[in-house]
């Protein structure tokens, strides 16, 4: 038997770039936080939030973010 379509939350996949040179792709930030007057500047604070989550998982420190760009298919 078929699934029923459920509700689904859309997200839009960044690329991002840290200070030490290193890149992680596909970084998934909700799109009901982008848009508006400030375009992608939100993803920057999901990332952080994110990068400082599993940072505390690991012990690591989380590494600065230089730049974010979105993924490309």
């Amino acid at each position: 038997m078929a699934r029923k379509p459920g509700t689904r939350a859309e997200f839009v996949l960044f690329d991002v770039f840290y200070e030490d040179g290193s890149q992680r792709s596909n970084r998934r930030v909700p799109s009901s936080v982008l848009g508006g007057l400030d375009g992608d500047e939100p993803a920057r604070a999901v990332v952080e939030a994110q990068d400082q989550d599993i940072a505390e998982k690991s012990g690591m420190p989380a590494i600065p973010i230089k730049s974010l760009r979105r993924a490309t298919k």
